[in-house]
């Protein structure tokens, strides 16, 4: 070989090293890589009207004035289980609101309470407290003051007492619903878990509501007092079942379901610091209607030691976009659930067990939506298209997510 070729040879061989070095190098110098989203922490809030809210939330509201007593506050304990569940996708600041005036856009989250339940029955001479707190991971625009995303979420607390609890006894289970107990994350922890997996869309997104609750009078019936307290208490707790169990299990925000203060698709907010904001509902694209059409009790079987029963839930769910009137669901849908009763059992209390074949109802059609298997909805539901439903569904739950 000619010493004009050995220079040639050496030539090609740089010029390939070069090469191979630029295409290892350059797409990590020409890829940007995506930036989080800033988000503005605003702490704690209560849904509705402020002149109303120790009517509504008395004993959140005396957890919180407690908290200020003791020298902490809601809104610390939340930058605190926040910072313990990091995101990838979103910097969670927390400068002051007022800060955001002026800019283009500012999003700001908050955990919003929403309801507030506290209960005592009495079964003989046991007394069963039952706590229930629910609310939303929310973030709205501060410019234009509307909702842009709202993922529910909530905590239910039960304990029986051989009297009747004190102020003090209800109020320490309050705090355990907000704090957790028994190993589960309270409703702090589940705010800042919601918040690492929430996503905040680039583009215009669409939005899905749980809009229509109707309920049987033999549904009601069954319902404890204290879901019957109030016009509307048993359809916002229903509406909240079903929107946590789609927004949980397949992934999507839900347009909350405010009853009776959400005037004009406006929802008034208050957080801790005193600030009250008039919130935009957005409307919603797809619309999510329950009925609830009854619960039913049958003995599965008996033995020295006890007897267990089928309590079983039925109801009828329909998902339809308004606007052009397709309907991507409309399937009657039922669950049972098996309790034992142990014999020395005196005094049953019949709803738990409703509940829990309702709340698994709503879990495994959403499960089945997110794609985890159609095997139970199949013998649940007598539509013969269920599983071309439940595709569609799927497609139209993709599009909000």
């Amino acid at each position: 070989m000619s010493i004009r070729n050995l220079g040639l040879l050496k030539f090609f061989r740089i010029i390939t090293i070069v090469v191979l070095v630029l295409a290892t190098f350059v797409p990590f110098a020409c890829v940007a890589q995506p930036q989080p989203t800033h988000v503005t922490l605003a702490g704690l809030a209560f849904a509705g009207d402020a002149a109303t809210l120790d009517q509504r939330f008395p004993y959140s509201r005396r957890y919180e004035n407690a908290l200020a007593k003791s020298g902490q506050n809601a809104y610390g304990m939340i930058k605190a289980a926040v910072a313990q569940s990091p995101s990838e996708g979103l910097q969670v600041t927390t400068e002051q609101i007022d800060e955001l005036k002026g800019r283009d856009q500012a999003l700001v989250t908050s955990l919003v309470v929403s309801s507030e339940i506290v209960s005592v029955e009495t079964f003989g001479k046991l007394h069963k407290l039952f706590v229930l707190i629910r609310g939303q991971v929310l973030f709205f625009d501060f410019k234009s003051m509307a909702i842009v995303r709202s993922y529910p979420l909530s905590f239910a607390y039960i304990d029986v007492f051989d009297h009747n609890p004190t102020d003090e006894e209800i109020l320490a289970r309050v705090r355990n619903v907000y704090e957790g107990a028994g190993g589960k994350p309270g409703i702090f922890a589940r705010y800042a878990s919601a918040l690492a997996n929430a996503s905040i869309p680039t583009g215009v997104p669409r939005f899905i509501k749980v809009a229509k609750i109707s309920m049987t009078s033999e549904t009601i019936a069954a319902l404890p007092a204290y879901l019957k307290s109030a016009p509307g208490v048993a359809e916002t707790w229903a509406a909240d079942m079903v929107g946590e169990a789609i927004s949980t299990r397949v992934g999507v925000p839900i347009v909350p379901y405010i009853q009776g203060y959400a005037i004009g698709g406006v929802m008034p907010l208050r957080v801790s610091d005193g600030t009250v904001f008039s919130l935009t509902l957005p409307k919603p694209d797809y619309e999510v209607s329950v009925d609830f059409l009854g619960f039913k009790k049958v003995k599965f079987g008996e033995t020295a030691a006890g007897t267990s029963y089928v309590y079983g839930s039925f109801a009828n769910i329909k998902i339809e976009e308004p606007l052009s009137g397709t309907v991507y669901m409309n399937a009657s849908i039922k669950n049972g659930e098996v309790k034992a009763v142990p014999a020395t059992q005196i005094y049953v209390d019949d709803f738990p067990a409703y509940y829990d074949s309702l709340n698994g109802m709503f879990h495994k059609l959403s499960d089945a939506i997110a794609g985890k298997g159609n095997t139970w909805v199949k013998s649940a539901s007598t539509a013969p298209d269920i599983e071309a439903q439940i595709l569609k569904t799927k497609q139209l739950l993709d599009l909000c997510k």
